[in-house]
């Protein structure tokens, strides 16, 4: 079971993390540690991407300029690329901190990047039959992870930033 909050789905029961091993934008290990210690707001995407993370990123980054009166502690905002192949950590860091500094970028191999999307019911596939631009589509849920590295709610697509501004202070 769940509870709703206005935008979002709150477990009743946080579920724990598995351990997973990804590379962060600044060239360091980003696994379960790299969750502990400060909510987080987790978002699956790439840097190729048209429409929906850039969108996406921003309305976290906005949601949280918002949020810096209201909240004592800001979660961190991570985006998960699901585009190994053309994501290097380079570019991610180009493109994460073109947000907002306090954005972290992570990528790995495709198998431990499904340690972590498996664990949290996000779908992704590139369509690499496109060419090489192709596009890859993709789950366009943000998820909350707890302190204690636990899927503890998720938000459901179409976001808007004040959908965060909303709910996050409820839930933190």
């Amino acid at each position: 079971m769940s509870k709703k909050t206005e935008f979002s789905t709150v477990l009743d029961e946080p579920i724990p993390l598995s351990e997973f091993s990804l590379t962060a934008n600044n060239g360091s290990i980003f696994n379960i540690e790299s969750l502990k210690e400060k909510w987080s707001l987790l978002f699956f995407g790439y840097t190729n991407c048209p429409d929906v993370c850039p969108l996406t990123l921003h309305q976290l980054s906005q949601a949280n300029k918002e949020l810096e009166s209201k909240v004592e502690h800001l979660p961190n905002i991570i985006m998960i690329s699901v585009d190994p192949d053309r994501d290097t950590t380079k570019i991610l860091d180009k493109y994460v901190t073109s947000f907002t500094e306090n954005v972290i970028g992570a990528t790995g191999s495709i198998a431990e990047i499904k340690k972590l999307t498996g664990q949290l019911g996000i779908f992704f596939e590139a369509n690499k039959s496109e060419g090489k631009n192709y596009s890859v589509n993709h789950s366009a849920a943000v998820i909350l992870i707890n302190k204690e590295a636990e899927f503890h709610a998720v938000f459901s697509a179409p976001h808007s930033t004040d959908h965060f501004i909303k709910d996050l202070p409820k839930i933190l």
